[in-house]
């Protein structure tokens, strides 16, 4: 099928479809925290490794298969990640220990990088200018359902299935999106001949690589010695170095450079890529406190916590196609500011009235909030990020801004994950020697130092329970110390869950001021019409 046969509406369906599917498992995993600490008996730091792998191996290699869709075309990279993606699903649902899902996960991104710039550009080639904001409208309502989604699915499966379900249920998904794809989607054949940029490649995926290993697991190694005497700080300074030197050699590389720095000349696409990293940032990070919070203090179950974040998932889904619309009418950058400082504002609520003995349900209120921001924010950002890139870099310029959003979330599932595990040691510990003034002096300092102990695992939080008191007690000091013990724990994970919301919120101000430097352009150039065919619909 050529485009002059394609409809573009149903190609951008069935590519939404495997888009959809790559964005749910971004927030999917999050919600089965709990559970996987208990049933794989690893510590919070490896399930973070997780979710970071997984957006690491999806934000990488992107600029490079932005290319590979140039050379031989967008329809066949996108299936081949539709296939791999969906063979790693099942291969993290078959895992039997943490170390193998990390690894299948990893695989799992490698098909994400590959399906996802195909579709920016499947919408520059198949959508005139000025039917864009609609299909980007699509393309933004289906990234914010999928992104907060994934909560409220992954509790139903991990509840009545267990948590394997929740990579289980790509494969049906991904079934039928390369179906519809083979179906519906046009063979569009750039074929422009691209080299391919390996030190680049090595550079960037080397620095992102040792960044997001020094920042994650600092916590983990006390921020000292890792291996060899090579301390964590060392880790992440050669990543900024590598980093520095990816960008000097994209400067002096005369062929093609996979980061083309001339495209940022361009304002609009400048100032959204950054705002992109910010709301990746702030989006993948602003899930990890909170499903600790509702379900190992509040003790929701993973069906109920997902059902909490429901009605955020519903208006953002509900608003995103009409803020697209408005946004080929009004100035998108005051669109994508509103929705940016309400997603940070309804944190904050969130945060301000966060204690361990609040309602649940009394946070809806600023889920909503947060709902609303996210509405305002994908499509009006991609349409003038996008929209202003001239056709000939309509490839490079996608792998560019998906990989911006995909390295915002790298890095903030890595600082929200140590910043979480630095706070809840540090908060449990400041309230377990506040309760320990309440048991007989023999008692005090052996119940801080199993309270500290559990706290520097992780593991015995994934229920509302709290740690297991002290063997050997006496009965009625026995209690006493058990219900100490789950009041700490309560005390010190909803500080450190407030604490660490902040983090989100103040990216997202930064992405404020980003957004505020972009401005409504007319394209200068002109996007040649797809046939009546294909433009009809």
């Amino acid at each position: 099928m050529n485009a002059r046969q394609a409809n573009p509406w149903a190609a951008l369906g069935a590519l939404c479809l495997g888009f959809f599917m790559i964005l749910l498992d971004t927030t999917i995993v999050s919600i089965a925290i709990p559970t996987m600490l208990r049933e794989l008996g690893a510590g919070l730091n490896s399930i973070v490794w997780v979710i970071s792998v997984y957006l690491l191996t999806y934000a990488v290699p992107m600029l490079f298969t932005s290319r590979l869709g140039d050379r031989f075309g967008p329809k066949r990279v996108f299936l081949a990640g539709l296939i791999v993606f969906t063979g790693a699903s099942l291969w993290c649902g078959l895992s039997g220990n943490v170390e193998m899902l990390i690894a299948a996960r990893a695989v799992q991104g490698l098909g994400a990088a590959l399906m996802t710039p195909q579709t920016l550009a499947f919408i520059t080639h198949l959508f005139p200018p000025a039917k864009r904001g609609p299909a980007m409208g699509m393309w933004g309502g289906v990234a914010g359902l999928a992104t907060i989604a994934g909560p409220l699915l992954g509790g139903v499966l991990v509840d009545h299935f267990g948590w394997e379900w929740i990579f289980y249920v790509n494969v049906p998904i991904g079934v039928i999106a390369v179906v519809l794809t083979l179906l519906l989607v046009p063979d569009w054949q750039p074929k422009h001949s691209h080299s391919f940029d390996v030190l680049g490649i090595l550079l960037s995926a080397a620095a992102l690589l040792c960044i997001v290993f020094g920042v994650q697991n600092g916590q983990q190694y006390d921020w000292g010695t890792v291996f060899g005497g090579i301390t964590v700080f060392e880790i992440i300074a050669a990543g900024v170095v590598l980093m520095i030197a990816f960008v000097v050699w994209q400067r002096f590389n005369k062929r093609e450079p996979l980061l083309p720095l001339q495209v940022f000349s361009n304002r609009n696409f400048s100032a959204g890529t950054l705002t992109a990293a910010t709301v990746g940032f702030a989006m993948t990070g602003m899930f990890l406190p909170l499903v600790i919070y509702i379900q190992s203090v509040l003790g929701l179950s993973p069906t109920m916590g997902g059902l909490l974040t429901a009605p955020m998932s519903l208006l953002s889904g509900i608003i995103a196609p009409f803020v697209g619309r408005a946004s080929d009418k009004v100035n998108g950058k005051y669109l994508v500011m509103f929705g940016l400082a309400a997603l940070a504002a309804g944190l904050g609520i969130i945060a301000w009235q966060a204690t361990p003995t609040s309602s649940a349900w009394s946070f809806v209120p600023a889920l909503l909030v947060c709902g609303l921001g996210i509405g305002c924010i994908f499509s009006p950002m991609s349409n003038l990020t996008m929209g202003s890139v001239a056709p000939r870099l309509a490839g490079t310029a996608s792998g560019i801004f998906n990989t911006a959003r995909q390295v915002g979330g790298v890095l903030g599932s890595a600082a929200i994950g140590v910043l979480l595990q630095a706070r809840i040691s540090a908060s449990i510990a400041d309230e377990a020697t506040k309760a320990a003034s309440q048991l007989p002096e023999q008692y005090r300092a052996p119940f801080t130092e199993g309270i500290a102990h559990a706290a520097a695992s992780t593991g015995e939080f994934g229920s509302a329970g709290g740690p297991s008191p002290m063997p050997g007690l006496p009965a009625e000091i026995a209690a006493q110390a058990g219900k100490l013990a789950t009041e700490v724990v309560h005390s010190g994970l909803t500080d450190a869950a407030r604490v660490t919301m902040l983090l989100p919120m103040g990216v997202l101000l930064l992405g404020v001021v980003s957004a505020a430097v972009m401005r409504q352009l007319k394209p200068s150039w002109e996007t040649p019409a797809p046939a009546p065919e294909a433009a009809a619909a």
